[in-house]
């Protein structure tokens, strides 16, 4: 079966920090672009962070930027997504999501993917 899990959500108090992941299953990764997206409560799902097949190349919405770090292992055949300094607006489903084709520019504007994960819940409150 074809599929990416995520995990590592949770409670975090604010300024806490959390690693995400995205373990896939039942094909390879480094065919893939990765991105991560959220969905806070009442709003659209939004692109955080998209990197190439290799890694070298990454990408951040002007609103991602300086938090989030994004991240691959491909001989683990999972990607990563560090978020620090974490704020109560960062609460959110998290998923990851997998793209054979475009760039990490496209994926994470248009957030057209072949697999989309379950999503792991990420909850900032003190």
């Amino acid at each position: 079966q074809l599929q990416l899990v995520e995990s590592g959500g949770g409670l975090v108090q604010p300024g806490g920090s959390l690693r995400l992941s995205c373990a896939a299953s039942g094909f390879t990764l480094d065919d893939y672009l990765i991105g991560w997206f959220r969905q806070a409560p009442g709003k659209e799902r939004e692109g955080v962070s998209c990197i190439s097949k290799r890694g070298l190349n990454l990408y951040y919405p002007d609103s991602m930027t300086g938090r989030f770090t994004i991240s691959r292992d491909n001989a683990k055949n999972t990607a990563y997504l560090q978020i620090t300094s974490l704020k109560p607006e960062d609460t959110a489903v998290y998923y990851c999501a997998a793209e054979q084709l475009g760039t990490v520019h496209t994926m994470c504007a248009q957030q057209t993917a072949n697999y989309w994960g379950q999503g792991t819940q990420v909850t900032v409150s003190s």
